[in-house]
């Protein structure tokens, strides 16, 4: 995989003739408070996000007609057309950069689909970071984030695809942080959760008072034992709504508390996706192998959060 390169703040547009490939890394959301619903009926959001080290694969052949294929574990029922984020991504980058060059994406999807861990935006991003390297338009560039944001709520923080805080609907984000390295357990049971319908199950009225914001997170904790204490006095507040709608969540959570060397068990996003943090490597890995033994029909993957 080629990297962004810049030279005095400029990218440089990769050669021609070459394919280029990124890793489209799952998000975790390791916290997430909803401040309120503002009057136009979004949501205030405000959440520590992470990266994991798995994620679908998306490559680009340029000089082809603009197109989509996919293939991978989990491509069964997702469909190609201009409804994808994917090709939605790259015709917004269309119009805002004429003349832009564009070609034909492959995608092998490997996570789950509408699992709260920003699947397609994770694959909308990195549409974005592999047009802006073919294009020579660096990730910093106003015009490239303003493409993300108008592509979908979770775009902009996967962009970039580094640990940070996000608020508002997604579209404000915090400084990069160094956060420590996180072991963790990420599990989901094979259930989609629409994010639209737990929204819609939490009842907040558009335009009530919204809660103030936190600045807890203007300096990275350096040790993993610190983070999971700050975390520990946070949660999700959509994990409530989430289980009404789907039950084995709660299901999830209590397998993962259970597991032993477990330290926090949470629940990304708007679900199903649930994770565990764990001391180290080893214990998140033997963790992995008893829950994927006990319960072979959920996806169960043990990674490193960042």
């Amino acid at each position: 995989m080629q990297p962004e390169v810049e030279s005095r703040g400029r990218a440089i547009a990769a050669p021609a003739g070459i394919v280029l490939r990124t890793r489209a890394r799952a998000k975790i959301n390791l916290d997430l408070r909803v401040l309120g619903r503002r009057a136009d009926g979004y949501h205030e959001l405000e959440s520590l996000v992470a990266f994991a080290g798995i994620g679908d694969e998306l490559s680009l052949v340029p000089q082809q007609p603009l197109s989509l294929s996919i293939t991978g574990p989990r491509a069964a029922g997702l469909e190609a057309g201009d409804g994808n984020l994917v090709l939605r991504a790259a015709r917004t980058f269309e119009q805002l950069f004429p003349g832009a060059a564009t070609g034909s994406f492959h995608l092998v999807k490997r996570l789950p689909v509408a699992s709260g861990i920003g699947g397609g935006s994770a694959d909308a991003a990195a549409a974005l970071r592999l047009l802006a390297r073919l294009n020579g338009v660096a990730l910093s560039d106003g015009k490239l984030r303003g493409v993300a944001a108008s592509v979908g709520a979770d775009v902009p923080v996967c962009l970039e695809s580094r640990a940070r805080l996000m608020a508002g609907i997604g579209e404000r984000l915090g400084p990069v942080l160094r956060l420590p390295a996180l072991f963790a357990v990420l599990v989901n049971p094979g259930v989609p959760v629409e994010t639209v319908g737990v929204f819609r199950a939490m009842g907040l009225t558009a335009g009530q008072p919204l809660k103030a914001t936190r600045d807890q997170w203007a300096a990275s904790p350096s040790e993993a034992a610190e983070l999971r204490a700050l975390l520990a006095c946070s949660g999700n507040d959509l994990a409530a709504p989430a289980e009404q709608i789907a039950p084995e969540i709660g299901e999830v959570l209590e397998c993962l508390e259970e597991l032993p060397g477990s330290r926090l068990a949470r629940m990304s996003g708007s679900g199903a996706t649930c994770f565990a943090l764990f001391d180290d490597c080893h214990a998140s890995a033997a963790a992995a192998k008893v829950l994927a033994r006990e319960r072979p029909g959920w996806w169960v993957k043990p990674t490193l959060l960042r």
